[in-house]
């Protein structure tokens, strides 16, 4: 390689750095308005929330979110029945909870979860026990 051509390469090569760093000028400006925003959002929700509040009558509850109900359920089902072992789908066919593997599998990350905080452990691949 002659310096010619080796001066038409690094000059390539300083072209394409240069674009590079333009494209990530405009990324970094792109992601520096977005925290901007996002704390407007923040504020209105907690604004929101504030006069919800305000407006609600006092002892009004609502009802809890269908997840907690959800944990609480596979909860109670480990709880009498606690020296079983259960796959993700017997606490489904326990409770008369939905059978569709979408479900089965929702109980199985919520099983992962609960293990993880330590409620269940699990004594064998795919199997869940109250812990004791």
């Amino acid at each position: 390689m002659n310096v010619a051509e080796l001066l038409a390469d690094l000059q390539t090569r300083q072209d394409e750095a240069t674009a590079r760093a333009a494209e990530l000028r405009a990324r970094i400006e792109e992601l520096a308005a977005d925290p901007t925003e996002t704390e407007a959002r923040l504020t209105d929700l907690a604004t929101t929330r504030k006069i919800i509040a305000e407006v609600t009558p006092a002892g009004t509850e609502s009802e809890p979110p269908e997840t907690n109900t959800a944990y609480q359920a596979i909860v109670n089902a480990f709880n009498q029945h606690s020296h079983q072992a259960f796959r993700a789908r017997e606490p489904h066919e326990l409770l008369g909870m939905p059978t569709d593997e979408a479900s089965v599998n929702i109980t199985r990350s919520r099983l992962g979860r609960l293990t993880r905080q330590g409620f269940p452990t699990q004594p064998e691949r795919g199997r869940y026990q109250k812990r004791t």
